[in-house]
């Protein structure tokens, strides 16, 4: 039986918390445990609720296997494990907690009964549940709530951004880059992490305007050290982030794959035989990047009709039925609309106003727009951009854009924290409970 728990804390060490939750759960008789990214949320809390509580929550949704078990004695397993790990079962449920533990799903079974409710009551109204369980299965549908899928529950909430950190690998980026260095690679990749990241995402060919083309050889030779560390880096961290390649040459690809990144941000859309056959055979996540020429080329610009927005949405369906024929499977794609790969800034401004058009696609939204210029004058040279790149964030974050592609993910995840506590209120705590 697939199942999909629910997992929040906001008092002590939240991190250290969780993984300890996913431990007892595991020992407990689940199997063949993924977690989903963790996302930060404001807690929900009742009028007149003492300050003191008010904590955000770290949340993610775990899927897992169970066998020969009925949702009440795992209810029971529940209890057991929050009550081991700090919880107070008597205090007010609004109280901060080490951790919070729900069934958001057994199946495709609805349960009714004393102690439980399944699907979980609240699942289709809370952004820190479809969020993570989005990053896990997009396209499910929720058992008795009609043929709306997970990702489409999850737009009419907005979405909690997921941040991909960018770390270059190039000498030639247009925000900067050189040699490697281990040292300050690693101390890049532990302020990320310090910072709440939840991919990072290494390049060594740049496709700024201008830029002159690598080979495979040479990208992969650019590349190989510094991926190397990073996943070395990333094997002490708690719930650490996912590693991805920003490469349009399936030989890197597939030599980053077997090095253990866990997606491939493709700047070619998916539009070759080669990273077709490595998207179906690998099991690793893929962002699909509409660009019109690789690297960018300034002479070259999508016209402007049909708008861009109609372009990019035929683009995208036509190149949706491509990758089912070849049998990859859609909810392990993201989408790129690729600012600054074709279009004028008039044209990325219509993007941006039309990304629920590509999450009705069926697609999960990536949006790579740190440091470019997408407004009249074009602002300061890229690497002063970042004021400029946040405010963009913060907007794209309120259109419910599913991962945002940054350079400074400590000012955006802080930023974020701040306006996601003041932007729009919580929705009222309910008195229904799942587990």
């Amino acid at each position: 039986m697939e199942v999909y728990f629910g997992l929040g804390s906001n008092l002590g060490d939240r991190l250290a918390h969780l993984e300890a939750a996913l431990r007892a759960l595991e020992h407990a008789g689940a199997r063949d445990i993924v977690a989903s990214p963790t996302v930060e949320s404001p807690a929900l809390l009742p009028a007149g609720a003492p300050a003191s509580w008010n904590r955000p929550y770290l949340n993610l949704v775990a899927r897992a296997r169970i066998a020969r078990s009925e949702p009440d004695d795992w209810h029971r397993v529940i209890k057991s494990i929050e009550t081991r790990l700090g919880r107070d079962l008597a205090a007010s449920r609004w109280s901060p907690r080490p951790v919070d533990i729900d069934i958001l799903l057994w199946g495709r079974r609805t349960v009714r009964t004393e102690r439980l409710t399944i699907p979980h009551p609240e699942i289709r109204e809370r952004s820190f549940v479809l969020t993570p369980l989005a990053h896990l299965a997009p396209l499910m549908a929720i058992p008795g709530h009609g043929d709306s899928t997970v990702l489409e529950w999850a737009g009419r909430v907005r979405p909690i951004p997921l941040w991909m950190g960018i770390v270059n690998c190039t000498p030639d980026s247009f925000s900067g880059g050189g040699a490697f260095d281990p040292a300050r690679l690693a101390a890049a990749v532990d302020e990320q992490v310090a910072a709440g990241v939840h991919w990072i995402d290494l390049g060594a060919e740049s496709t700024r305007p201008g830029a002159w083309p690598v080979s495979p050889e040479e990208e992969w030779r650019r590349l190989e050290a510094p991926l190397r560390e990073v996943i070395a880096h990333l094997r002490g961290a708690r719930l650490p982030p996912g590693v991805s390649v920003d490469t349009r040459h399936p030989e890197v690809a597939e030599r980053a794959l077997v090095l253990g990144a866990q997606m491939v941000n493709d700047v070619s859309g998916l539009g070759t035989t080669g990273m077709r056959r490595l998207a179906r055979e690998s099991g690793a996540e893929w962002v699909a990047v509409h660009a019109v020429s690789v690297p960018a080329d300034p002479g070259r610009r999508l016209p402007p009709r049909p708008p861009a927005p109609d372009t990019l949405v035929d683009w995208l369906a036509r190149r949706r039925r491509e990758w089912e024929d070849d049998g990859l499977d859609p909810a392990r794609i993201l989408f790129d609309p690729g600012i600054g790969f074709g279009k004028d800034s008039l044209q990325a401004l219509d993007l941006f106003a039309a990304l629920d058009r590509f999450r009705a696609e069926g697609f999960r939204v990536l949006v790579g727009h740190s440091r470019k210029v997408w407004f009249a004058g074009g602002g300061p040279p890229a690497p002063e951009r970042d004021p400029e790149t946040l405010g963009a964030s913060l907007a794209l974050a309120a259109r419910g854009v599913e991962v945002l592609r940054v350079h400074d993910v400590a000012l955006h995840a802080r930023a974020y924290r701040s306006w996601a506590h003041v932007a729009e209120p919580p929705p009222a705590p309910s008195r229904t409970g799942g587990a």
